[in-house]
Formats: structure tokens, sequence, C-alpha cells
């Protein structure tokens, strides 16, 4: 069925295929998953299940609160229908607890809570390793405008908010996420929406009582489980009553 797509895009962990309707496309999640650039790599079977899983039903949730975001329906296990925008070429990540790099650039102590949640901007481009940029750079080189840049962090600490209260209420902290932002064109206007993915390939999850990670950095670290560790985050929100079966992997992590 695959084959019989018009293929718009692939990358490192999904495909992106021609939609059923104008100003729409098929987001399929791939077995694939990748670290450090995708100098790191694997397949993890079951893992691409349970984040679309996850991904559907906070981007639903969001809709729901007044977040916009590209999402429109799930179409099966593997596939979302989600509304075609264009990609702000930002990676903005909201972090609530040091890690990552962060740690390693101001020598702070993993897991030391941060004063308030911090917002950074990285330039989205493989090839510089997606550099950590600063607003000066993002309106002069035009990747996007200040009302923009205004609407993405507004955005970013409401779905933090959110995020943060969701996941504590079962038992996980929200050390950080990564969000990308499109521009959906709606005749003569533009909103800023959340795109991509929201799972735990995109955020820091760690379990409340023992901070026993329960994302990506399992894969990173080599610490193993990487599917059990998302599978239980999906139990614990209730999405997934049992273990998830087959492929899927999630977006490129958070720094």
């Amino acid at each position: 069925m695959m084959s019989r797509r018009k293929k718009i895009y692939e990358g490192k962990a999904k495909i992106l295929f021609e939609g059923p309707e104008p100003g729409t496309i098929i987001q399929y999640f791939k077995d694939d998953t990748t670290a450090f650039d995708a100098q790191k790599k694997a397949i993890l079977e079951g893992k691409g299940v349970v984040n679309n899983q996850i991904s559907a039903f906070i981007m639903q949730s969001l809709n729901a609160i007044g977040v916009p975001t590209h999402f429109i329906r799930t179409m099966n296990m593997r596939e979302q229908l989600v509304r075609e925008v264009e990609i702000i070429p930002l990676e903005v990540v909201c972090r609530n607890v040091a890690a990552g790099s962060i740690s390693t650039r101001l020598g702070m102590e993993e897991g030391t809570p941060l004063p308030r949640s911090i917002i950074e901007f990285y330039y989205k481009n493989d090839a510089l390793h997606d550099p950590m940029v600063a607003e000066e750079h993002i309106t002069a080189f035009n990747w996007a405008s200040t009302q923009e840049i205004d609407d993405i962090m507004a955005l970013t600490l409401r779905v933090n908010d959110y995020l943060f209260g969701m996941f504590a209420a079962v038992g996980i902290k929200l050390v950080d996420f990564k969000l990308e932002f499109g521009r959906l064109y709606e005749g003569d206007m533009v909103r800023t929406v959340i795109a991509d993915e929201i799972s735990p390939d995109s955020c820091r999850l760690w379990d409340t009582q023992t901070n026993e990670k329960m994302d990506k950095d399992r894969f990173r670290r080599d610490l193993g489980n990487v599917t059990e560790a998302y599978v239980e985050v999906a139990r614990r929100l209730g999405i997934l009553k049992t273990a998830a079966a087959g492929g899927g992997g999630g977006g490129e992590a958070v720094h």
C-alpha cells in the first residue's frame, strides 16, 4: 500500500505521504531509531506504534484546550493524518530541569531544578548539528518573524504547563521537551501551529519517585528496555492497556 502512495519526504524516523485530500499529509512512523545526528542507529520493534499513540493522544488533548496543532486523526497503529504546513526551521526546547546539553554547557548537575522554565532555539540543520541560536539570528536570517517568535514562545509555555501537570498526575516528571512548529495557510490567514510529534523520543521523562529515565536517553545511554519504558508511559497515561506490537520510530531527540 505504501508503494502506491506519493512519497513527499523521508526523514530519519518518519515518512510523509500525500494525504487523501488537498492540504493533508499522512505521517508514517518508521521502525528506525537514531541518536547523535544518526551516528547511532537501531530498529526497536514496537516503539513507533507506542510513539504514534502517545503523540496522537497529546496532540488531540492540546487541540481540545485550544492549542493549535497539525494533527487531524489517527489512521491506524502507525499512521496519522495531519494538516500540511510549512515547517519553521527551528527546534524549540523547553527545560524545567537540567539535563542533556544544558548540563554540559553550564556545568550543572543533571537533575538540578531550573529557577524557571527556559526556552532555547536550535537551527534545524543536520549538517551543522542543529546549532543553538538566539532570537537575533532567527529574525536576521528570516527563519521566523518577531510575531512568530512571540507565538512560538507563548504556545511552548502553554504546552509546558499542560504536559507538566498531565505527566505529574501519573508519577512522571517532565524534565524537558522539543517542539517543532509550522505555518498553516488558511486562505489569506497564516497560523502558527505545533507540528511533528510529541512523544518519549522528543521529551525527557523521569519517574517522579526513582528518577528512572522513561525516554530516548535509554537508547542514547545504552540503558536498555527502551520500548518497555515507552509502553509504561503510555500505560500510565491510559493510552495502552497491553504492550504494543509492530514498528515505528520517533523524532530526533531533545538536545
